[in-house]
């Protein structure tokens, strides 16, 4: 028996906290390691991303990739990372021109970069993979 075929909400849990340690090696090998930033939005890899791309690829194996949860799962994938890529990135750079109009703080980066989210979705689709192949 695999728990994790049994449990899919164990699925993006690893996915998660497969991609914060793998953001966490990131920033630490660009010597920006902070707790807030390997937990905060933005960055490499996309969490969101490798989170939503997890559950979508483990929906598919176990009821297959023509059922209508597989099919929910794919469009509920495709709205977070539209909003990580496109929606959050343009909040980030209105957040960085108001910085400079205002002496403000907002937080600037809190969308993705297309690699960020290739990278995390990658990350999800195999950590699903991996866990549900044996």
């Amino acid at each position: 028996m695999n728990v994790f075929r049994e449990y899919l909400i164990l699925v993006p849990t690893v996915a998660f906290f497969v991609s914060v340690l793998s953001k966490g090696i990131y920033l630490a090998s660009i010597r920006k390691l902070t707790l807030a930033g390997a937990l905060g939005t933005g960055g490499m890899p996309s969490v969101h991303s490798a989170l939503v791309t997890s559950i979508t690829t483990a929906v598919g194996i176990k009821y297959g990739p023509f059922s209508d949860l597989f099919t929910v799962s794919v469009v509920f994938a495709a709205i977070i990372i539209y909003d990580a890529l496109n929606v959050r990135f343009e909040a980030g750079l209105h957040a960085k021109a108001i910085n400079r109009m205002a002496d403000t703080e907002f937080n600037e980066s809190i969308g993705h970069l297309p690699r960020e989210a290739f990278v995390g979705s990658c990350m999800g689709i195999s950590t699903a993979f991996a866990l549900l192949a044996f």
